[in-house]
């Protein structure tokens, strides 16, 4: 037996298992930091942090500041988090409703200003629940909102300004969701995006046709491609342009840099309509080919094709991504219920209808080529109301300036047919979810409407001057300005002309009154 002095201080090795590897030794493991205990790591932790903290607590001892990964914390804490922030705009939200209802207390009530104070608190709270309440209903389409009542008679001074000039008949205007920006087309093809409240405007470039290729386009049929526009529209975020017009295709731009992003080839005729559903990418196109179809601008793909009218389609209005307006040449117009895949069909007694909008998704208003306004319901196939002769006569000033470029037809000058062609309906325009509805011609005025409930009719409520072919109309959500695209020739044809018109985009500015109601 070996004395134990002898022994060896060598432990036999570890049995190997069924890995490749060997486990590691017990002094190879001390030198690696991921083998040790999760205690020890922990506890050096613990040690860099205290002594980070006393050197931090030493720094600001002497005069200092504490800098390094707890500066970089403290600045990440004071950044501000996604519920904090709408916990912010939320306040800052009922702080303007409260804002302007007190602001229109003042006003209607400046006696009683110390009773006021005493009951401010809990009256304010009802106003702003009740305004906050009516609004969820008005956008929700179960509640139409009273707007025509508060419009104000225009002043002497008050009319239409141009906020963008065009050398070509402007053939579309659109607005932003919020409207503060607008955007307008013209047959020579210019593009055109201006702010409201400055006017300042910004044009579009047409890139190269080797470009327009690259973007999916098909090459023209004749040696150099048309730039007509007919038709322009813009996505409820504000990021997508489409344009259409005779060259067949449906061109997409990027709105913030105004450059062209993609070509949509697929009809057979010119573009004559395009609309992008609420709050959605879906962009709907109609043509003369007599077809609808569907695209999708953020996926940049078709989606659909919708068949069913008989002529060449006009204009579109949309409501939502599944709910679309169309009217065409054959006497009708549809409502489009697009998941279920199913139209319904309306007929005018009139000879073709020209344009169309919604109301809410309820009823809608169409103008056709004989002068007449139609009111239409979901519940009945015919028109519940019509107003024949819309627009009836030629103001004397844009008589006398036409005059001289009277149609003509076998060397005979007919002011019958050049009185009709100026008064059929070119243009309608809603304010959606309300009850006012605006309608343009070419006999000098632009008219406002009162939509009465229940489908009980219409009512004119103002003129307001305008010289020239109304090709386009869109009202403000707010309800405060009208927006009117007008060309001395009309936007489909050159069958008239105002020779005193302008080419242009129109703004007139409307007066509310209870101008503290929050829309």
């Amino acid at each position: 037996m070996a004395p134990r002095g002898n022994r060896s201080t060598k432990r036999p090795p570890p049995p190997r298992g069924k890995g490749k590897g060997k486990r590691p030794s017990a002094a190879s493991a001390g030198d690696d930091p991921f083998f040790e205990a999760e205690p020890k790591r922990r506890r050096a932790r613990a040690d860099e942090d205290i002594e980070s903290g006393d050197s931090d607590d030493d720094a600001l001892a002497l005069g200092g500041a504490a800098v390094g990964e707890d500066g970089e914390e403290e600045e990440k804490e004071d950044e501000e988090t996604a519920g904090e922030k709408k916990l912010r705009m939320t306040n800052e939200y009922l702080a303007r409703i409260e804002d302007a209802l007190k602001r229109g207390k003042k006003d209607s009530d400046n006696d009683d200003s110390d009773e006021d104070s005493d009951d401010a608190p809990g009256r304010g709270s009802r106003g702003v629940a009740g305004i906050l309440k009516k609004k969820h209903l008005v956008e929700s389409g179960r509640q139409r909102l009273s707007l025509a009542a508060r419009v104000l008679p225009p002043g002497e001074q008050d009319g239409f300004t141009f906020i963008a000039k065009h050398r070509q008949p402007v053939t579309a205007v659109a607005l932003s969701k919020d409207s503060d920006r607008g955007f307008s087309a013209s047959k020579d093809g210019v593009i055109m995006h201006w702010d409201v409240e400055t006017g300042k405007c910004e044009k579009y470039l047409w890139p190269t046709e080797k470009v327009l290729v690259s973007h999916h386009a098909k090459a023209p049929l004749s040696k150099k491609r048309s730039q007509h526009i007919l038709a322009l529209a813009v996505s409820s975020d504000g990021r997508y342009l489409a344009t259409g017009g005779m060259d067949r295709h449906i061109h997409l731009w990027d709105v913030r840099s105004r450059e062209h992003i993609q070509a949509f080839s697929g009809h057979r005729g010119p573009v004559s309509c395009l609309a992008f559903g609420l709050d959605s990418p879906e962009l709907f196109s109609g043509s003369y080919d007599r077809s609808i179809m569907q695209w999708n601008a953020e996926d940049r793909t078709y989606m659909h094709c919708l068949y069913g009218h008989q002529g060449e389609i006009l204009t579109t209005d949309a409501l939502s991504k599944d709910r679309l307006l169309t009217v065409a040449r054959d006497r009708t117009m549809h409502l489009w219920k697009i998941p279920e895949e199913s139209q319904l069909v309306f007929r005018a007694p009139a000879v073709s209808l020209e344009c169309c909008c919604f109301i809410d998704d309820k009823e809608y208003l169409s103008g056709s080529d004989d002068g007449s306004l139609e009111l239409w319901s979901v519940m009945r196939k015919k028109p519940t109301h019509i107003i024949k002769n819309a627009h009836p006569a030629l103001t004397p000033s844009s008589i006398d300036s036409a005059d001289e470029k009277l149609p003509k037809e076998n060397g005979t000058c007919k002011s019958e047919s050049f009185s009709s062609a100026h008064s059929w309906v070119s243009a309608v325009a809603s304010r959606k979810g309300s009850d006012l509805a605006a309608s343009g011609a070419a006999n000098g005025v632009v008219r406002l409407w009162t939509i009465q409930p229940d489908s009980k009719g219409m009512q004119p409520l103002f003129d307001l001057p305008l010289d020239g072919f109304v090709n386009s109309l869109a009202i403000a959500k707010s309800g405060r300005f009208i927006v009117a695209g007008v060309g001395r020739e009309p936007r489909l044809g050159r069958w008239g002309r105002v020779a005193a018109a302008k080419n242009g985009v129109a703004i007139h500015r409307l007066s509310l009154q209870d101008d503290s109601e929050v829309l």
